[in-house]
Formats: structure tokens, C-alpha cells, sequence
């Protein structure tokens, strides 16, 4: 009987970008003192010339803070890099046009959207990434410090400490985690395992579902949408008002339409030959 070789083990260092290499990681029980307040003198500092990288609720949240459209929002606040590297989207917050880049949400008291901030400004010090997919594998995040020499949050801060789970609570970080479950398992499905990449048509249907929810929203009752899946009464009213059903709606549909997943059912009568859909 021939032995079977153990499975290598990765080097974690190899799975995270490029901005995360070399940094601290933490494991669930090691701990680290930070505070940031309006008297240390590097406040506001870390919110310029920095690439912020936005979640589909930090868009929705941020649009409504600002009574915009998502529309709107995407157009003015944003931006989108495309690059061989990613096979998704990405959506950027844009920096001012000021010498410094600064954040255009940030004036003279600090961040004006606080209680809206993006997940990545909640975050901070902290950074996070998913390793790649793999096959019946479940990605577990990978935690990193930033414990960046400009920062004065460390040295004023030794009787604070945290460990990644207590700042992500007292940050209120795990409510949107939560409710972007479902966006997580798209970007790290196991379809994109071999560098696997989505056709153009797709990547249009990833931005609009997830960053574009009042387009999204447009689509599901402006067009043949509900005529073709069956949905319940309940969700069906749930979606024309509430942001947060639709935006988890939203992610369900692109399983099925990315990956062909039955996520979603289909109408018995739209699987008719020579129906139009």
C-alpha cells in the first residue's frame, strides 16, 4: 500500500495582498492596545492619499447618509481600477483633489459620515483578507496590524486592549459582516478556483447587484423579473422599501446567476419551450 502524502501546508504570508505582506498577523486571542481621539496629533492623518475600498453596504449607507442615488454616489464619490489581477469589480472611495488627497468626508472635526464610516475605516488598525478559494474548503479571514509609524493611537493607548473580536464589537463591525455574508461567498466561491474569470455581461450584473442597489432594485420590478422567479408575497414587499432585504436578496440572485445555483426557484410556467423570458 503506497502512503499518502501529507497536504503541504500554505504559508498564509502567500495568500494575502501585496499591502498586507510583512504585517503583524493576529490569532483570535492576541491582543494589542489602540485608541484614536480627536487629541492625538496624527488625527485624521490615515484619511488621505489612501485607497479605500468600499463594501456594497458601505455604498448604500454612504448614498443614503448623503440623500444620493447609488447612481450618484458610484459617479461622484467613487472609482472603479480594472486590472488583469482581479476578477471582480472593486469600488474605491475617491480622494479630494486638496495637495494632500484628504478624504473628502473629513473637515476640521474629523469624519462628518462617522456613524456611516466604511468597514475599512472601522477597522483600522486592523486589516483583513480572505486566502483563495478552494475546494470544499471554507476561507477563514486572515487578520494583519497595521502599526503604521505615523499612527499615535499606539503609544497613547497602553490600558487599551483589544483582540480582533472585541474591536470588531466595539467598532460595530459584525452587524454588516452579518448582513454581507452573502457577499463574502461570492468573492470566494470555489468557481474562481484556477483563475476562472466572468464574462463581461456577469461582471455588469456583479456591480449593479451589489453597488447599484436602487438600479437593482429598478430591474427586479421594472422588468420581467418577478414574472419569471417565484418569489414570496412577504420578501416581494420587503424588497420595494427595505435597503438591507434587497441588498441580501441581491446577493442570493447572483448565486444563481453566476454560478447557477438554486438559490432562487423559477417560475414553472417561464420554463415553457418558446416562452419569452
Amino acid at each position: 500500500m503506497t502512503k499518502k502524502k501529507p497536504t503541504p501546508k500554505r504559508d498564509a504570508q502567500t495568500d494575502l495582498p501585496e499591502s498586507l505582506k510583512d504585517r503583524r498577523q493576529l490569532k483570535a486571542d492576541d491582543t494589542f492596545c489602540f485608541s484614536c481621539h480627536p487629541g492625538l496629533s496624527c488625527f485624521t492623518n490615515c484619511c488621505a492619499d489612501i485607497n479605500i475600498l468600499l463594501t456594497p453596504f458601505d455604498v448604500l449607507r454612504l448614498a443614503r447618509r448623503l440623500e444620493m442615488s447609488t447612481q450618484d454616489f458610484l459617479d461622484q464619490h467613487t472609482m472603479m481600477p480594472i486590472t488583469k489581477d482581479l476578477h471582480l469589480p472593486v469600488v474605491i472611495l475617491k480622494m479630494g483633489d486638496d495637495e494632500k488627497k484628504r478624504c473628502s468626508f473629513v473637515d476640521e472635526t474629523g469624519c462628518s459620515v462617522y456613524e456611516d464610516r466604511p468597514w475599512s475605516c472601522r477597522m483600522y488598525p486592523l486589516g483583513m483578507a480572505l486566502p483563495p478559494a478552494r475546494a470544499g474548503v471554507e476561507p477563514e479571514p486572515v487578520f494583519v496590524l497595521f502599526e503604521d509609524d505615523f499612527c499615535a493611537g499606539f503609544k497613547e493607548a497602553s490600558d487599551q486592549h483589544w483582540t480582533v473580536e472585541s474591536w470588531k464589537e466595539n467598532q460595530a463591525v459584525n452587524r454588516q459582516e452579518a448582513l454581507e455574508k452573502g457577499f463574502q461567498d461570492i468573492v470566494s466561491h470555489p468557481w474562481f478556483i484556477g483563475g476562472r474569470q466572468l464574462d463581461p455581461r456577469r461582471i455588469e450584473m456583479f456591480h449593479t447587484a451589489c453597488y447599484n442597489l436602487d438600479r437593482f432594485r429598478e430591474f427586479v420590478f421594472s422588468s420581467s423579473f418577478l414574472k419569471r422567479f417565484e418569489l414570496e408575497d412577504e420578501l416581494v414587499e420587503q424588497l420595494r422599501t427595505n435597503d438591507e432585504a434587497l441588498l441580501e436578496f441581491a446577493f442570493r440572485w447572483l448565486r444563481f446567476a453566476l454560478f447557477g445555483e438554486p438559490t432562487i426557484k423559477v417560475r414553472q410556467d417561464a420554463q415553457q419551450p418558446g416562452r419569452n423570458s
